[in-house]
C-alpha cells in the first residue's frame, strides 16, 4: 500500500493577504473530520484556509469520498507507542496528539473524479501467489493489514522497528498446532482435536493402549490462507465497528443521579475514579461498573475511553479566548450515549484480538 507525497501544494494565508485574493465561503467545503480518536470536529476544508492539507485532498476531495474511502492511520514511531485506527473522515494531522501517516484505499483527483485503488496490481498478485488464492481482493489486502497492526505478536516482534519506522507488512502464515487432549480411549470413540467427528481405529482394530497411558499431542494442520482468511475476516470486523461506532448498541452501566439535582446532560469536565470503575459525568450522574477490560484497547498512550473523556469538555483558549464547547444543544445526550458505544466499541475490539491466529511470517 502506497504512502501519499505529504508536501503541502498551497500558498499560506499570508501570502494570499499580501496578494488580495478574496474568498467566498462554499457550504460543501464544511466536513466532518476526525480530530482525536472517536471525537470529531466540523472543518472548513479549503486550500488556502488549511495551509498544510498535504494530500488530503486527494484522499478525501469531496463529501461523498467518506461514502466509500477508508484511510488507516498510522502514528507513534519516533515518539508515542504505536497507534492505528481507521477512518472515513478527513484526519487531524496530530492525530494521537502526534503525527500519524494516512494509508486510505482510494486516492481522487481534487474534484473527485479519477478514483485509483492505492494497492498495487503488483501487491494483489504476491498475495494470491503467495497464499494460492486467485480470489483474493484488493480489499481483503486492506483488512487483512488493519488486523496485522493489531495482532499482539505483530506489535510486540517488530516493536523496536514499529518505533523508528513506519510498519512493514508481512505474509502471515500457518502453523501445526499441538492438541493437547489425549486419543480416544475406546476404538470409535470421536477425537477431541480440531476436525472432529473422524474416527481413529488402531491398525489392530482394537484399542491396545492402557487407560493411563501418557497424553500425545495430536497435530492439527491449518492451512496458510485459512490464516489469511481469519485475519481478513477480523480486519473487516474491526473497520466496521470503529468506522461506525457511533451506530454500536451502548454498553449498559449502572448510573446513580445526585438527589435534590436537576436533570441534566451536559457535561463541563468528566473525570474517572482512581480504580477507572466508576465515571463522574457531572454534579448530577455519575457511571458505575466500567469493564476493566476496555482499558487493554488502546490508542497511543490513552485508551479510547480516556480520549473521550479528555476531548469531551468545556475549554477556553487563552490567547483568542474562543471557548469549545462540546455539548450539543441538537442532541443533548450525544457524549453521554458515546461513552456507551465506545465501551462497546472497545470491548469487542479487544474480543477480536484475543481471538487472532498465532503469527507466524514469512522471512
Amino acid at each position: 500500500m502506497q504512502q501519499l507525497n505529504l508536501k503541502p501544494s498551497h500558498a499560506p494565508v499570508k501570502d494570499a493577504l499580501c496578494a488580495g485574493t478574496k474568498l467566498a465561503f462554499d457550504p460543501i467545503k464544511v466536513r466532518r473530520s476526525m480530530y482525536r480518536p472517536f471525537t470529531f470536529e466540523w472543518l472548513y476544508f479549503d486550500g488556502l484556509l488549511n495551509q498544510r492539507q498535504y494530500q488530503q485532498h486527494r484522499i478525501f476531495p469531496m463529501p461523498a469520498a467518506a461514502e466509500e474511502n477508508r484511510a488507516i492511520c498510522v502514528g507513534g514511531y519516533g515518539r508515542k507507542k504505536f497507534a492505528t485506527l481507521i477512518v472515513s473522515k478527513i484526519p487531524d494531522l496530530n492525530f494521537y496528539a502526534d503525527p500519524q501517516k494516512s494509508f486510505p484505499f482510494y486516492t481522487y483527483a481534487e474534484d473527485g473524479t479519477h478514483r485509483r485503488e492505492n494497492i498495487t496490481d503488483w501487491a494483489l498478485e504476491q498475495f494470491r501467489s503467495h497464499y494460492h488464492d486467485p480470489s483474493i481482493t484488493k480489499w481483503d489486502i486492506f483488512h487483512y493489514i488493519y488486523a496485522v497492526l493489531y495482532h499482539p505478536e505483530y506489535r510486540e516482534r517488530y516493536a523496536a522497528n514499529l518505533r523508528r519506522e513506519l510498519p512493514r507488512i508481512p505474509f502471515a502464515n500457518a502453523t501445526t498446532l499441538n492438541n493437547c487432549h489425549s486419543e480416544p480411549a475406546n476404538a470409535g470413540e470421536e477425537s477431541a482435536v480440531l476436525g472432529a467427528g473422524k474416527k481413529q481405529i488402531p491398525p489392530s482394530g482394537r484399542n491396545d493402549k492402557p487407560k493411563n497411558a501418557p497424553v500425545t499431542p495430536v497435530p492439527s494442520v491449518v492451512k496458510d490462507h485459512e490464516v489469511f482468511r481469519h485475519l481478513v475476516k477480523a480486519g473487516q470486523r474491526l473497520t466496521e465497528i470503529h468506522v461506525h461506532y457511533e451506530q454500536q448498541p451502548e454498553y449498559k452501566l449502572a448510573t446513580r443521579e445526585k438527589a435534590g439535582e436537576k436533570l441534566k446532560w451536559r457535561v463541563t469536565r468528566m473525570r474517572l475514579s482512581k480504580d477507572k470503575t466508576t465515571l463522574i459525568y457531572n454534579d448530577f450522574l455519575t457511571l458505575s461498573d466500567i469493564p476493566k477490560e476496555i482499558y487493554e484497547y488502546r490508542l497511543g498512550n490513552r485508551s479510547a475511553l480516556e480520549w473521550v473523556i479528555d476531548q469531551y469538555q468545556v475549554s477556553t483558549d487563552k490567547r483568542s479566548a474562543i471557548t469549545n464547547d462540546p455539548n450539543r444543544e441538537d442532541d443533548p445526550q450525544y457524549i453521554l450515549r458515546l461513552i456507551g458505544q465506545v465501551i462497546t466499541v472497545s470491548l469487542e475490539t479487544v474480543k477480536i484480538v484475543q481471538s487472532l491466529p498465532p503469527l507466524l511470517v514469512s522471512t
